[in-house]
């Protein structure tokens, strides 16, 4: 009799592991909240770029005041488009990196960064603007939600992972991050007072020129920006000490005005920024280099 063979069915092959020998496991609510995110900053940055303001953000309304100030721009790009990259490079690390220690400390240092300048950018909107834009709001409401899925879930027993260290790391880390914007959108890393403009400022001041204006005002803040340190110099009237809501102040509304900024200048109204040059042109002031 001739022996039977048996046929033997090879077993299934294993799935082969993702990179560096771990399964992938997307932190789905992570990436979830970090997708929001992205179309909320997305949606801010292509009205930022282009010529259509968001919705919500009408003329003078407190989101276009935030979105038209110096303070919705960083090296001149909306503050906007830099907060869409943290959602992508988040949504990156939840979705490709394994499901360890080490995409729990990513997350947690992101998602704490982008709530410390968060929480700054809406605190400088009601302090020094008077306004808040309700696209920044839901941007931040996003991003504590990220922050409080990534905090309660940190892995509760990790083999010498020094947890106090990396607290102090971790926030340490975020108020250099927040102080080096401060610093920066606060003028207070500009160059040395430029002799030109700080004489302009103080023949202003001395031939009785008046500069009106708001401190939310973003024409006068750029109006200011472009003194640089010299600006404290400026003949500056204050119309809104009480906030926009507020009323004018006795001094503008004496002056009649109607808009920020607004110069007056040899009995001379002009309700327009104007350039160091064309105020040296208006008020009579020649630069040193031009005596010569």
């Amino acid at each position: 009799m001739s022996r039977k063979r048996k046929n033997k069915t090879a077993p299934p092959k294993a799935a082969k592991p993702a990179a560096g020998g771990h399964k992938l496991h997307p932190d789905r609510p992570v990436a979830a909240l970090a997708a929001l995110g992205m179309l909320i900053t997305g949606y801010l940055s292509f009205s930022s770029l282009g010529s259509d303001a968001p919705l919500f953000c009408g003329p003078d309304s407190g989101c276009d005041i935030v979105q038209s100030s110096s303070y919705s721009t960083l090296l001149g790009l909306p503050v906007s488009l830099w907060g869409f990259g943290l959602y992508v490079i988040i949504l990156w690390s939840a979705v490709t990196l394994p499901p360890r220690l080490k995409r729990w400390q990513r997350l947690a240092w992101l998602s704490t960064l982008g709530l410390g300048i968060s929480l700054y950018l809406t605190i400088t909107g009601l302090v020094v603007l008077d306004a808040w834009c309700v696209w920044c709001m839901a941007s931040q409401v996003t991003m504590i939600a990220l922050f409080a899925t990534v905090m309660l879930r940190r892995p509760e027993s990790a083999p010498g992972m020094p947890w106090m260290i990396f607290n102090r790391n971790l926030t340490l880390g975020t108020l250099v991050v927040v102080g080096a914007l401060f610093a920066w959108q606060n003028g207070l890393l500009q160059p040395p007072e430029d002799p030109r403009l700080r004489a302009l400022a103080t023949h202003l001041d001395e031939s009785g020129a008046r500069y009106y204006g708001a401190f939310w005002c973003p024409s006068c803040q750029e109006q200011s920006r472009m003194f640089g340190r010299s600006a404290d110099r400026l003949p500056y009237v204050e119309c809104t000490p009480n906030g926009r809501a507020g009323g004018m102040a006795f001094e503008c509304v004496a002056a009649d005005v109607s808009g920020y900024p607004t110069w007056i200048i040899d009995d001379r109204r002009y309700q327009q920024v104007l350039t160091p040059d064309e105020l040296a042109a208006r008020s009579g002031f020649v630069f040193e280099e031009e005596e010569q």
